[in-house]
C-alpha cells in the first residue's frame, strides 16, 4: 500500500496521516467508478469521497438536482482572519468511445510509473489531490486563517447543469465571502527552450454558442437550381469559417502569460513571443511558428467552429432552410452582440441569421491577488519552475463560480516528463498521469493552505 511520506513530530498527527489512503490510492479508486457523462451516474463516486471525509471526522452535506448526480460540500473552520478559500473539482469524465486503449480505461492500474485511466488527468487526478490536501489539513489540525470549503461536483463535462451551475444558482449562500478558489485547469509543467513553465489558469474564454440560419428558394431536385441556393450559401459559409481568422485582440490574461514567458526566454525568442501581442505582427508570427503557434492562437482572438449542420428532408427536394450550430469561444468581457458583429464583418454574409443559443460569461479581467502565493509555492517545490498566468481556451466550472465574484486559479501542479504530450492525452486514449506528480500536486496544494491569508 502506498502511503504519504510525511515527517510529523506529534505521534497522534503522524498516526492520523498514516491512516489515510494516499492521493494515488484515492485516484485509483476514483478511476474505477465509471462516471462517463452522459449519463454521469456520479453518485457512487461522490459517496466514496463522502465516506473518506466522514471516516476522518469531517461533516459533509449532499446537494443534488438529481439524486443520481449529487454534489458534495464540506467545510473546515478557520480563524476568520482571511476570507474562506474554495477547493473544487468534478468527478464526471468523457467517454472512451471506440478509442484503442493499451490498458483498461477504468482499471486505475499503475504501469511504468503512471496511473492509467480515464480521468487521471481530467480531473480525477486533481480531485485526488484536493481531497487529500483537505483531509491532511483536518487531520494535522492545520491552523487555517480562513474557512476551507471543499466542493466535489457532477456534470462538468456536459455543461454543469447538475453540478456547479446548480450549486451557484440554488446554494450561493454556502460560498458567501469566498474570493478565491483552486480548481482546474493548470499547474502542469511544459518545457520550451530549456525552461520549465508552469501555467496557472487565471481566466478562461467564454462559451458563446450560436445558431446560423440560411434560407433560400426550395424546389424539386430534378429541376436544377435557380434563385437563392441554400447549399451554395452553406458551402461559402463553411469555407469562410475555415479560411478566415478573426482579429487578434490581446486580453490581459493572455498578455500576462506571454510577457511572463518572454521574461524567462533569451532575447530573440522573447522578442518573437511578445510580437504576438501586436495585432499587425501577430498573424505573421503565428504562421512563422507553425504547429507551435497553435498553442497561442486561440488565446489571442475570438474563435468559431461549425460543428452541427441540419438541412434537407428528402433527396429530391432542394432545402429552403439550413441550420448550422456554431461553437463560439470569446475572450473574457466580449458580449454576444460584439461577437456576432465581428463575425459579420470578417466571416459571414448579412443574409445569414445569427441567434444566441447559450452564453456563459466570465469576469472581464482576472483578479491576480493570489497568484504570487501560488507562484512562490511552485518555485519552492521545483527550483526550475517558471510559473506564468494562463488564459484557458476552453471552459471550466470556474465560469459559474465567477458569477459569485469568485476568482478561480487552475492549480493542480504536476511535473510532467518532456516527452509526455499532456494536452493530447486529455479526453484521448491511454490518458495517464505520473505517480509522482499526484504526490507533488497534493503537497503543493497543502503548502498553499498553510500560507493562505498570510
Amino acid at each position: 500500500m502506498i502511503r504519504q511520506a510525511l515527517d510529523w513530530h506529534d505521534p497522534d498527527i503522524s498516526d492520523g496521516i498514516a491512516s489515510l489512503p494516499s492521493p494515488v490510492e484515492i485516484l485509483q479508486k476514483l478511476i474505477r467508478y465509471n462516471t462517463t457523462n452522459p449519463p454521469g451516474e456520479e453518485a457512487a463516486c461522490i459517496l466514496y469521497i463522502r465516506q473518506l471525509l466522514e471516516d476522518a471526522g469531517i461533516e459533509t452535506r449532499i446537494e443534488a438536482l438529481d439524486p443520481g448526480r449529487p454534489n458534495l460540500l464540506a467545510r473546515l473552520k478557520g480563524s476568520g482572519a482571511a476570507p474562506p478559500l474554495l477547493l473544487y473539482g468534478h468527478v464526471d469524465v468523457v467517454g472512451v468511445g471506440k478509442q484503442a486503449w493499451s490498458r483498461d480505461p477504468f482499471g486505475g492500474e499503475i504501469h511504468d510509473g503512471f496511473v492509467w485511466g480515464r480521468g487521471s488527468l481530467d480531473m480525477k487526478g486533481g480531485v485526488a489531490m484536493l481531497v487529500s490536501a483537505f483531509l491532511r489539513a483536518h487531520v494535522s489540525k492545520l491552523p487555517l486563517r480562513g474557512d476551507l470549503i471543499l466542493a466535489i461536483v457532477s456534470d462538468e463535462e456536459a455543461g454543469g447543469e447538475y453540478g456547479a451551475s446548480f450549486l451557484v444558482r440554488e446554494h450561493a449562500g454556502y460560498f458567501e465571502n469566498v474570493r478565491y478558489a483552486i480548481g482546474e485547469f493548470g499547474g502542469f509543467s511544459f518545457h520550451a527552450l530549456g525552461k520549465t513553465f508552469y501555467p496557472v489558469m487565471v481566466a478562461e474564454k467564454q462559451l458563446c454558442w450560436l445558431k446560423a440560419t440560411i434560407r433560400g428558394d426550395g424546389g424539386h431536385g430534378s429541376m436544377g437550381k435557380s434563385g437563392v441556393d441554400c447549399m451554395a450559401q452553406l458551402g461559402g459559409m463553411l469555407q469562410s469559417l475555415s479560411q478566415n481568422k478573426l482579429p487578434i485582440r490581446p486580453h490581459p490574461a493572455a498578455r500576462y502569460m506571454i510577457e511572463g514567458m518572454a521574461e524567462a526566454l533569451p532575447f530573440l525568442p522573447a522578442l518573437l513571443l511578445k510580437g504576438l501581442l501586436r495585432p499587425r505582427l501577430g498573424n505573421m508570427i503565428l504562421k512563422l511558428l507553425g504547429e507551435k503557434g497553435s498553442t497561442f492562437a486561440p488565446l489571442l482572438r475570438n474563435t468559431v467552429s461549425a460543428t452541427v449542420v441540419r438541412g434537407g428532408e428528402k433527396i429530391n427536394v432542394h432545402p429552403s432552410e439550413i441550420v448550422v450550430e456554431l461553437d463560439g469561444r470569446t475572450l473574457p468581457g466580449v458580449t454576444p452582440e460584439q461577437f456576432m458583429e465581428e463575425l459579420y464583418e470578417h466571416m459571414l454574409d448579412k443574409a445569414v441569421q445569427l441567434e444566441v443559443l447559450r452564453h456563459d460569461p466570465c469576469a472581464a479581467a482576472p483578479d491576480m491577488g493570489m497568484f504570487s502565493l501560488l507562484s512562490d509555492v511552485l518555485k519552492a517545490a521545483d527550483k526550475e519552475a517558471v510559473p506564468v498566468p494562463m488564459l484557458l481556451p476552453g471552459g471550466t466550472d470556474g465560469r459559474f463560480f465567477a458569477r459569485l465574484g469568485i476568482q478561480t486559479y487552475g492549480f493542480l501542479p504536476m511535473p510532467l516528463p518532456q516527452e509526455l504530450q499532456f494536452t493530447k492525452l486529455i479526453h484521448a486514449a491511454d490518458e495517464r498521469v505520473p505517480v509522482e506528480a499526484i504526490g507533488f500536486g497534493t503537497d503543493a496544494i497543502y503548502r498553499v493552505l498553510e500560507r493562505y491569508g498570510e
